[in-house]
């Protein structure tokens, strides 16, 4: 094999590699459906929902009693966040809500859950 084919091959792996990091949930991150996220908020009193969209997306609408954390402020308000509760995390579409998970998860959250879909799911608007 070439040495050029060789490189392509491995440009085509490390792409593949850093897609997958960029996606993959957080280790032991719960994905919930909106009925199974709806069910998890009202049976469990030692949860908080935080919507990691920035604010002017959580002032447009939100869930009611979620804390707003925007995902870009995650780190410099990790403190607010209680580690001995479940933490339910939602954002526009999921994507945000499971990078959010990941930085917890790095810094010793475990009891993590997102909505699948997003808000866009617990409005109905991606078909389940």
């Amino acid at each position: 094999m070439e040495t050029s084919t060789l490189i392509y091959i491995l440009i085509i792996l490390l792409i593949v590699w850093f897609a997958y990091t960029r996606v993959r949930p957080a280790p032991g991150l719960r994905l919930l459906r909106d009925e199974q996220f709806r069910n998890e908020m009202q049976s469990s009193k030692d949860c908080v929902v935080i919507d990691v969209r920035e604010t002017g997306e959580y002032k447009r609408g939100h869930i009611p009693g979620a804390k707003n954390i925007p995902l870009s402020q995650l780190q410099g308000r990790i403190s607010e966040i209680p580690q001995d509760m479940e933490l339910l995390l939602y954002c526009q579409s999921g994507m945000r809500s499971k990078n959010a998970a990941r930085i917890l998860s790095k810094s010793g959250y475990s009891k993590l859950a997102h909505l699948t879909g997003g808000i866009s799911a617990w409005r109905g608007k991606i078909t389940k």
